[in-house]
């Protein structure tokens, strides 16, 4: 029945279609990379498919707030916040996988630890040395910072430009906290120096294309989520909520519990986004809760257009990719050539390129339609009488 649908629209078709693209791509990547030769034109080199990877990440993370910006018309500017704790969790565990190889040789604490005198390891860092409970607390973490956090704005009512500044707000005081020594995250240094994950080499080839093909997976999986989240009856009454929460009230619902449901999903998604994020760069700082990273995320989602699932997606890898060939031809004027892109999206892409793409085809199905009905839908002249 799920299939029967799945293929049933032009929509459906699209989703299907993004599925089964990143699918071959977390095969084909791997392949390429690791058993065509070097000097074959079909050889993907090893930076590529980090490279790559991280761009899968970061499509992931603009899915996630494109399900509650799109979907729900909560702008967040905070969820690069989400997407640094759940790259965090992951770096405590990579970090208790150095043991005794680190710098100074100390079986249980980092080496952050050490220099700064720690003596044993702290409470919140027990655990970590096993995957299990730092692939819980990836999607915990962040999760459970969102469900505390809407709980309180949405149920006092707080939207629109409010809900933006305070949720900038949070990732600023994150920002603030993670960057202090005496937090037990590395301070302004972060984690680093990453050896093993699941007992592998994280900087072999093969691992770096099991990442990648994770990764893709992911990325599938969450745009398949979110397309079943959208299109259920709780995804109507997303956007009911989204375009007319006071009269959603006022039928019975309640708006607030729409939305926190949203964005809990959308935190923890943009946790298990930084979760693969960590291990393929091979460093987690408190850098990433710059709010300008949450600020860019918003950038990528409305050029690929938002509410269209695949377009946060798109927009993510054309601007990323924008953004590193910029860096290296005008490192001095990428910035301006961002703000310039967001600026001319907002004037002349209102819809992004997937919702401009969506509206021209729709103007020209209904401008077919009228140039046929004259030919099929033509009206005898009536007759005089005799």
């Amino acid at each position: 029945m799920i299939t029967g649908k799945f293929f049933a629209a032009g929509a459906d078709r699209r989703i299907a279609l993004t599925i089964a693209v990143l699918l071959a791509v977390a095969v084909a990547v791997p392949v390429l990379n690791l058993a065509v030769p070097a000097g074959s034109a079909l050889h993907v080199p090893s930076y590529m498919v980090a490279l790559v990877g991280k761009y899968l990440c970061y499509a992931l993370l603009a899915l996630a707030l494109d399900l509650v910006w799109g979907y729900c018309g909560i702008l967040s500017l905070g969820h690069g916040a989400f997407f640094a704790l759940g790259g965090y969790a992951m770096g405590m565990y990579l970090m208790r996988q150095i043991g005794a190889r680190g710098v100074y040789a100390n079986p249980v604490l980092p080496d952050f630890m050490v220099f700064l005198n720690w003596k044993e390891l702290p409470w919140f860092w027990y655990g970590f040395d096993q995957f299990w409970f730092a692939a819980i607390m990836v999607m915990l973490a962040p999760g459970l910072l969102a469900f505390v956090f809407g709980w309180f704005a949405f149920r006092s009512r707080v939207t629109g430009v409010y809900l933006s500044i305070i949720t900038q707000a949070m990732t600023y005081a994150l920002l603030l906290a993670f960057f202090r020594n005496d937090m037990g995250f590395g301070g302004n240094n972060g984690l680093t120096d990453f050896k093993d994950i699941l007992g592998f080499s994280v900087q072999a080839a093969s691992t770096r294309s099991a990442l990648f093909s994770a990764t893709a997976i992911s990325l599938a999986l969450g745009v398949f989520v979110t397309w079943r989240i959208v299109g259920s009856k709780y995804g109507k009454l997303l956007i009911a909520v989204r375009d007319a929460e006071p009269r959603t009230r006022f039928l019975g619902w309640r708006p607030e519990n729409v939305k926190l449901f949203a964005f809990t999903v959308s935190a923890v998604m943009a946790g298990i986004a930084g979760a693969l994020y960590v291990p393929q760069v091979g460093i987690i700082n408190p850098g990433e809760f710059e709010p300008a990273n949450s600020i860019e995320v918003v950038v990528w989602t409305a050029v690929g257009g938002r509410a269209t699932i695949v377009g946060p997606i798109i927009g993510a890898v054309v601007v990323n990719l924008g953004k590193s060939y910029f860096t290296g031809a005008l490192p001095d004027y990428w910035l301006f050539a961002l703000g310039g892109l967001f600026v001319f999206v907002t004037l002349f892409l209102p819809r992004g390129i997937v919702g401009t793409w969506d509206a021209w085809r729709q103007d020209r199905r209904k401008a077919a339609k009228l140039d046929r009905e004259p030919a099929t839908g033509a009206v005898a002249e009536p007759q005089p009488a005799e």
